[in-house]
């Protein structure tokens, strides 16, 4: 089982609620408020997009490359969990 299948509830609901943040920067552009407002919608958004982003990375490195937990050359153990870092800090 992929790790899509075994976190499918969790994912769905994280995609519901950016589904819901779409919708309010549409109301946002409908109601033709301000563009600051409106840019700070887009900044939530676009956080909640990176955070499920980090996410499916680091469960796509962790189940289908190596998993850090279970490695036992410690190097190679070291460089994933350094990779998972740079994965979430890029995409903060």
């Amino acid at each position: 089982m992929t790790h899509t299948i075994a976190e499918k509830t969790k994912l769905l609901r994280r995609v519901r609620r950016i589904k819901g943040q779409v919708e309010a920067v549409e109301r946002a552009l409908e109601a033709e408020i301000g563009c600051a407002d409106i840019l700070m919608l887009v900044a939530s958004l676009r956080g909640a997009i990176n955070g499920l982003t980090a996410e499916l990375m680091e469960e796509h490195i962790v189940h289908h490359v190596i998993d850090p937990a279970r490695e036992t050359d410690p190097d190679r153990a070291r460089g994933a969990t350094e990779l998972i870092e740079v994965v979430r800090t890029y995409l903060k």
